[in-house]
């Protein structure tokens, strides 16, 4: 018998229809004897439709009052109402559930509301339920902070509620739902002959889930890993019974093939800023990542132009493509500290990535990325990288030509052989 958490998306739960579907699932897992809690969001388009109720009223003052707790309290309440109706649905198969919310378990949170960080997670009461016999069905994205109010995780939070709850049940797996059937080596979308990986290293997943793949929200990746709890992505979309192996995230020992690159990732939230004739001295780059910093903006890609005869250089460097407006802002206020004469902002580029953990171990692989790209006349505009990723900035109408190039190039579209263990 094993402990399995299972967590099911807006889609999974769109509707009665899906949720019973889902129950389906969930019987099937328990029938086989397993102890099991569920994690489940809200339905599609809930949240969305909650935030524009908080939205419409903010829009009635300028006062700019603190709200942050009530929204909250508001937003949360979606995944209150699919976690109930799957009660329901499994107790009508039934079943012995019962619904949790993020206070009732409790999951203890910081302060930081819509972005609250998991504290601690007390498992005296649901480990037991479970151990019992029951289904434990639960409100994710929430938690409590010591205030005793509600908190949020922010969007994509119900991952890391799924991976953090399985950690604190020291639960086998955490098994999470969605629309597609595993993770590919790139957006099957674009590339037509992408393939389903049958596992993944933890590092690698972190790697794609940073740079654009939407499976997996990033934090929940980063939970597993420090706790070597295996992920499986896996579809909802499955009938009951059918063969659904979905894709495992686990530890890069126990993966099964053998290649340099394992996909190809893609952001098209990227902005790319260059300040212009920046004094090319020590500190400079400093100045303009505090007031980065400062405007809670993230800094991503960064490179330095050569230094002129005057000692000053062009910086260019990349942030989230919804904080440039903010990002502009902070650097002309700070212009003067920071002592450039000009800047310029492009939003319509795209990240383009490869990740492998065999990069650690073979060369070749920038040769082959860069000569792929070239073949198809994409300029790179910037170049980031990490010991199992590279990463270029491009123009954006180029995205879906670089996304297939480099597919085709690491010959993703095949299946590798066989780690062959040595003797």
């Amino acid at each position: 018998m094993a402990r399995i958490v299972m967590k099911f998306g807006g889609t999974s739960v769109a509707n009665l229809e899906r949720i019973r579907h889902v129950a389906g699932l969930v019987a099937e897992e328990a029938k086989g004897g397993n102890e099991v809690a569920v994690v489940v969001s809200a339905m599609s388009g809930e949240t969305n439709r909650l935030v524009a109720l908080v939205d419409a009223l903010d829009a009635d003052s300028d006062k700019g009052a603190a709200i942050e707790d009530e929204y909250d309290s508001i937003v949360a309440s979606g995944e209150q109402v699919t976690s109930g109706l799957l009660a329901i649905a499994l107790r009508r198969r039934g079943l012995k559930a019962r619904s949790w919310l993020g206070w009732q378990i409790p999951l203890r949170t910081d302060m930081a509301h819509s972005k609250a960080r998991i504290g601690e997670i007390e498992s005296s009461a649901i480990g037991p339920s479970m151990a019992a016999g029951n289904i434990a069905v639960v409100a994710g994205f929430q938690g409590v902070n010591v205030e005793g109010r509600i908190s949020t995780l922010g969007r994509g939070g119900s991952d890391t509620s799924a991976v953090a709850l399985a950690v604190a049940l020291k639960a086998d797996r955490c098994d999470i739902y969605t629309d597609v059937d595993g993770i590919y080596t790139t957006d099957p979308r674009i590339a037509k002959d992408a393939r389903r990986l049958n596992r993944i290293a933890f590092e690698e997943m972190l790697e794609l889930a940073s740079l654009g793949a939407k499976v997996l929200q990033t934090r929940s990746v980063e939970l597993a890993m420090n706790y070597n709890l295996p992920i499986r992505v896996l579809t909802s979309m499955a009938d009951v019974g059918d063969h659904n192996p979905g894709t495992l995230v686990c530890h890069e020992d126990e993966t099964m093939e053998e290649r340099v690159v394992s996909g190809v990732a893609y952001s098209r939230d990227e902005a790319q800023i260059t300040l212009l004739r920046l004094k090319d001295a020590p500190g400079m780059v400093a100045k303009v990542c505090r007031a980065m910093s400062e405007a809670n903006v993230i800094v991503d890609m960064i490179v330095q132009g050569i230094s002129r005869s005057d000692n000053s250089a062009n910086l260019t460097f990349t942030v989230g493509k919804r904080d440039l407006d903010k990002a502009l802002s902070a650097l002309k206020t700070a212009q003067g500290e920071i002592g450039f004469e000009g800047i310029k902002s492009d939003s319509d580029v795209t990240k383009v990535s490869v990740v492998g953990i065999g990069m650690r171990s073979h060369t070749g692989v920038a040769q082959t990325m860069f000569e792929a790209l070239a073949e198809r006349n994409i300029n790179v505009e910037v170049i980031a990288t990490s010991e199992i990723k590279i990463s270029v900035l491009i123009d954006s109408e180029y995205t879906e030509l670089a996304v297939r190039a480099l597919h085709s190039a690491f010959d993703l579209h095949t299946t590798p052989a066989p780690k062959v263990s040595a003797p």
